[in-house]
């Protein structure tokens, strides 16, 4: 059984230890950009600074929730329900080794429902809290009563890439939010004019234009599952061999999921760096 580890590499590495050593005191406000790691490395720094209790990660999206224990598990070179479990609707992979159970915002309110103490869990870690829902602001009202009616040893953690942190650390009594910076990457914006071409129509010729103008893989974002299916659809035919194209969303089954991600069950290797992927 592997040590549980953080990578140096990720941003996040430089305030793992005030994060752990502040949470030992009280509740943690942490501002991450995206790409520091926040979801995939720090919850391993908790178990090797010696968190015992159960640490439960509410995610609020189920696609993400998957990812982030995949991504976990595979660090350790274990499959999911040891030390790394998932809990959502239609999917429950825990055992008794799990110490890091990633759940969805329903389970959180089911888990403290039936178990209004919490009893064995040490800390509630809220990801993405920015995405600020029903299941998310009920999850945290709970958890407050629980911590400062009778359970004083229940740490929380909020993490986020955009939250408005003043608010939020006045309403939980921190002092000052921990800030975490990464590397910022030049963006360049190439504007399309407006089509009256359906979306995924539209958004499948802007592929096809990016893939012959530029190198690299492509990521389209569409406003639901129709829409990425229907651009899908679009796209049949006007893809080379070399070309990969993913579909990714929670209506996908896991081993897609983790090809349109490249991480396969057990690795954390990215595609080969020959092919394009859509």
């Amino acid at each position: 059984m592997s040590a549980p580890h953080i990578d140096p590499a990720l941003p996040i590495a430089a305030v793992a230890d005030e994060v752990c050593n502040t949470l030992r005191r009280g509740n943690v406000v942490l501002q991450a950009e995206p790409g520091a790691g926040k979801s995939t490395g720090l919850p391993l720094a908790l178990l090797s600074a010696g968190f015992s209790g159960k640490i439960l990660m509410l995610e609020p999206r189920r696609l993400a929730a998957q990812n982030v224990a995949s991504r976990l598990a595979s660090q350790l070179n274990e499959p999911l329900g040891q030390r790394i479990g998932l809990r959502m609707r239609g999917r429950t992979e825990v055992s008794k080794n799990t110490q890091i159970e990633v759940v969805t915002e329903g389970v959180l309110t089911r888990i403290l429902q039936s178990d209004p103490l919490l009893e064995g869990v040490e800390v509630v870690i809220f990801d993405e809290f920015h995405e600020r829902s029903l299941h998310a602001d009920l999850g945290l009202a709970l958890c407050l009563d629980v911590q400062r009616g009778v359970r004083e040893d229940l740490r929380l953690l909020f993490m986020s890439a955009t939250l408005e942190t003043e608010s939020l650390c006045a309403h939980i009594d921190v002092q000052n939010p921990i800030v975490c910076k990464v590397r910022q990457h030049p963006v360049d914006i190439f504007w399309q004019a407006e089509s009256r071409v359906p979306l995924p129509q539209a958004v499948a010729h802007t592929v096809v234009k990016a893939l012959t103008a530029h190198e690299g893989d492509v990521l389209a974002f569409l406003p639901g599952v129709a829409e990425i299916e229907r651009a899908a659809r679009a796209l049949d035919g006007q893809l080379s061999s070399q070309i990969e194209l993913h579909r990714l969303h929670s209506g996908v089954n896991a081993d897609a999921q983790r090809r349109a991600t490249g991480t396969p069950l057990g690795a954390s290797s990215l595609p080969p760096a020959s092919q394009k992927h859509l």
